[in-house]
């Protein structure tokens, strides 16, 4: 996203009140550039403002807002049983996917999704999705203190919600999710990785070696078409602390419909973690396990990979090849 900022930082409308007076709506500013949106999101006065606003159109007004820290979009507790998230205008269509997706997976995983309330257009290209907030505290806070028995509990229900995502029928969602094409969205993804991975700091050893590691690594073109979260990762599952049972997944804006093996991404580097038995244990409640190399193949065309960080979080195998480190992070042992 390039640009210049060229609004204001806070929208006014002014609205004849029932009493024939004038009222002033403070709406949130248009964001669609990187520099209107370092500008607006992080400005809490401009972007609670703008939430009250809303919330007041969907018959909320006077709710408490309470804003979470985490997700890559401005996301307000709505009280204690709502969620508010909000998409600017250049993320506009992944308000609208989330929307969708959410409305279409309802009651249909075994684990819990956000019951969808209202989601639509607001002011100046902002989308909003309205939802349940689902009980329970984020995976990721608490994996630490997880038993290993609730480990291995836990990958197989991950493992089951991911089967029956991946055997629902996307057809509904093809007009709001992608690529239309898996080969050219994988052609596309090819072009960009090594600059990508340039970008975030690889080192050229690392970096020369993809095109031939991707070369010798066939992925399907017109793979069967499955709905995909993406992003199945710890932080993405919501679980009760006394229990250790999930009662929640979230996090739908960047679902896209393609190989289901690319969903498997996120679960061998944010869920097991380089864990052979707990991978292993998860493909088999899941219903197949894949080739350690096209799941690092998948890893490097993600569309938000990021391998110098993985490596960070990751052991890396003194081999120093890329077949080696599929199998450190992919093995099922």
């Amino acid at each position: 996203m390039t640009g210049p900022t060229d609004s204001p930082v806070v929208t006014k409308r002014h609205c004849l009140s029932a009493g024939g007076g004038r009222t002033v709506r403070i709406m949130l500013p248009v964001v669609e550039t990187d520099e209107q949106w370092d500008t607006v999101v992080p400005d809490e006065t401009v972007m609670r403002a703008g939430a009250a606003d809303l919330c007041a159109r969907l018959g909320l007004r006077g709710a408490p807002l309470t804003r979470f820290a985490d997700g890559s979009q401005p996301v307000y507790a709505v009280g204690d049983e709502l969620v508010l998230k909000l998409f600017p205008g250049a993320a506009a269509d992944d308000g609208r996917a989330e929307g969708r997706v959410l409305s279409y997976l309802q009651g249909r995983l075994p684990v819990p999704t956000p019951k969808v309330h209202d989601f639509g257009p607001y002011e100046n290209g902002w989308q909003y999705v309205l939802m349940s907030r689902l009980p329970g505290v984020n995976l990721a806070h608490v994996w630490g203190h997880v038993p290993r028995a609730h480990r291995e509990r836990l990958v197989t229900e991950i493992g089951e919600a991911l089967a029956a995502l991946h055997a629902l029928d996307p057809g509904p969602l093809d007009d709001v999710l992608g690529p239309e094409n898996w080969g050219a969205f994988l052609d596309r993804r090819r072009e960009r990785t090594v600059e990508q991975q340039r970008g975030h700091g690889l080192s050229a050893p690392w970096l020369d070696r993809i095109p031939d590691f991707l070369a010798a690594t066939p992925l399907p073109r017109t793979p069967a078409r499955s709905l995909l979260h993406t992003e199945v990762m710890q932080q993405h599952f919501l679980i009760d602390p006394d229990t250790w049972r999930l009662t929640g997944l979230f996090d739908f804006e960047p679902a896209m419909i393609g190989d289901r093996a690319y969903d498997f991404v996120g679960v061998g580097l944010f869920v097991t973690r380089g864990d052979p038995d707990l991978l292993a244990r998860l493909s088999r409640a899941y219903g197949h396990t894949f080739a350690p190399p096209q799941l690092l193949a998948y890893t490097l065309l993600h569309v938000y990979s990021n391998l110098p960080w993985y490596m960070r979080e990751l052991h890396v195998p003194v081999e120093g090849t890329w077949e080696a480190v599929a199998e450190e992070w992919f093995g099922t042992g």
